[in-house]
């Protein structure tokens, strides 16, 4: 098997098969990491978890669950890679993330999406009801 240099750290924040990572490292394997106590402590309803689930089947992406950090680690050794792909965040918890993994040894490389919508204000992202009421009116222009 040949090792890889790099894997692909999906996430809540960009869950689309657009993705810029599974362009830029297309032959990759990509790990996205149910991590239960966030769950808990955010109590996601049943609706967002089986949202999250569905938005996974369709993309070519490994699901395990623990804590992000260790499992990215586990899955970086497992494929010989060296660096970890994914795109932005704006979660306190992702940048805590991103540090650990810098400072265990490992390159990040931060891949900018493309906008989905051109909105200079700040949208309320404590709801998803609340972003679309603003962002629909861009969406379909």
């Amino acid at each position: 098997m040949k090792k890889q240099s790099a894997i692909i750290w999906v996430h809540d924040d960009n869950l689309s098969p657009n993705n810029p990572v599974f362009q830029v490292y297309d032959h990759a394997p990509a790990l996205y990491v149910w991590d239960h106590s966030l769950l808990n402590r955010l109590k996601f309803s049943l609706k967002r978890i089986n949202f999250i689930y569905e938005s996974l089947l369709d993309l070519p992406v490994s699901i395990r669950r623990g804590n992000p950090v260790d499992e990215l680690i586990q899955y970086a050794d497992e494929h010989g890679a060296v660096r970890i792909a994914t795109v932005p965040s704006s979660s306190p918890r992702f940048k805590r993330i991103c540090k650990e993994l810098e400072r265990r040894g490992y390159l990040l490389d931060i891949l900018q999406p493309t906008a989905f919508i051109n909105y200079d204000k700040e949208f309320d992202l404590r709801r998803f009801s609340r972003y679309w009421k603003d962002a629909k009116a861009y969406a379909y222009g």
